[in-house]
């Protein structure tokens, strides 16, 4: 992934007042890693950026590139009619936004802030109380990818409003800029859904990495074959996906009896290693779970059944 953040640019030719009417008005609240690289990409492309934070500090280089920068966060607001908050917590943006209700009124409004699904429609919710068109977003992408090809954001919301503020958005992600539906929780649902996938990805190869380094082999020499590997298994993905979706789990590859198995394999040598057993038996508990279910002759899919349970083994879980 390009760790290349693009470089601030503010056109000043004779043209501005022509090139400022084809891209609309943005104003970014909220100037940390994030914001300050969202509101980087959208000066880059030409938009004319009016930029706020708690500590006007942080927007010096944004200032020394073109943007401008507001002394409150109302005159941020009144400067565009596309304003973009990105802040830690969902609670700063409430305090930050209900007493700009009135100047938010007719104005879309994007949170870009990582929270709950439940708090997405909540802030929905109020915001269609006043007349503010909001679209809530999940940012796959680390602040310095922000404005290049390999950034990814997913957006939730009125799908007119989307598209109106859609070629403004491809500023942030120029291949990358998806509308998942009307439902505005559906972005933080897709935000932790690809993080756990993330985390369960990384914990597997860091197990990986640790069996392996029991017998010297380095981390590194480790990772060609790990990605190799996580190429085909992207066919299992979208395999299973339409398995899953169908409701039925043919075992066109392996069975899950016979997955069991090879688990089995991966604790000895995790146990022979003195290494941690904790996420291979983790896997095979939910396998044999999906056996005693009558899952033995399915595909590995069927395990979808296990994870769509609550956990009644684990006595931390709230319905244990």
């Amino acid at each position: 992934m390009s760790t290349q953040r693009p470089t601030p640019t503010h056109t000043t030719t004779a043209d501005q007042p022509a090139a400022d009417a084809a891209r609309p008005a943005v104003s970014v609240l909220g100037l940390g890693l994030m914001g300050q690289a969202l509101a980087a990409a959208v000066l880059s492309a030409g938009h004319p950026t009016t930029v706020w934070n708690r500590t006007p500090s942080k927007a010096a280089d944004l200032v020394t590139s073109g943007a401008t920068l507001a002394p409150t966060p109302h005159e941020a607001v009144t400067a565009s009619d596309l304003v973009i908050v990105c802040l830690t917590e969902y609670d700063a943006v409430r305090t930050l936004l209900e007493p700009l209700a009135d100047a938010l009124r007719d104005r879309t409004l994007i949170n870009l802030t990582s929270g709950s699904s439940a708090q997405a429609r909540e802030v929905a919710a109020w915001a269609a109380e006043r007349g503010i068109g909001y679209l809530d977003g999940a940012i796959m992408a680390i602040p310095p990818v922000v404005g290049t090809p390999d950034a990814f954001i997913l957006y939730a919301g009125e799908r007119a409003r989307f598209e109106s503020a859609e070629p403004a958005l491809r500023a942030l992600a120029p291949a990358g800029t998806t509308h998942l539906g009307a439902d505005h929780g559906l972005s933080s649902l897709y935000d932790v859904a690809l993080l756990g996938l993330m985390w369960g990805t990384l914990n597997s190869f860091l197990h990986g990495a640790a069996l392996l380094g029991s017998a010297g082999v380095p981390a590194a020499e480790f990772a060609p074959f790990a990605n190799q590997w996580l190429a085909s298994v992207t066919g299992f993905v979208s395999a299973y996906a339409t398995q899953i979706d169908a409701g039925g789990y043919p075992a066109d590859d392996a069975k899950i009896d016979t997955h069991l198995a090879t688990m089995d394999h991966l604790i000895h040598e995790s146990e022979a290693a003195g290494i941690t057993t904790a996420l291979p038996h983790f896997v095979k508990d939910l396998a044999s779970r999906a056996i005693a279910a009558g899952h033995g002759t399915s595909s590995y899919a069927a395990l979808i059944e296990q994870f769509r349970k609550p956990d009644t083994t684990d006595p931390a879980a709230p319905n244990a």
